[in-house]
């Protein structure tokens, strides 16, 4: 009997100890955002990726960011909207 809750033990130790390693990876959200000086300089855009571009288009403390919103027919629509520059 005691041979069981020691192996039950063990696996609940490494169940906790695994999905602990795995919270404590970065998402994508902590994932280094792209910044480029022109639109033109984005070659690939995925669906719901988020590149920043520093063409001074937008108000001082502002940058431009794209977004690959949807997908239509000729491809990928992008979104575009000035948002509040963060430091990096």
């Amino acid at each position: 009997m005691t041979d069981i809750r020691i192996a039950g033990r063990r696996r609940a130790t490494l169940l906790l100890m695994g999905t602990l390693a795995l919270a404590s990876l970065p998402g994508p959200s902590a994932a280094q955002q792209l910044t480029v000086s022109r639109e033109q300089d984005i070659t690939e855009l995925r669906l719901g990726q988020k590149i920043f571009v520093d063409d001074g288009s937008c108000p001082t403390g502002q940058i431009l960011e794209v977004v690959g919103a949807t997908l239509t027919s000729e491809g990928l629509a992008r979104t575009r909207k000035c948002v509040p520059r963060v430091r990096r």
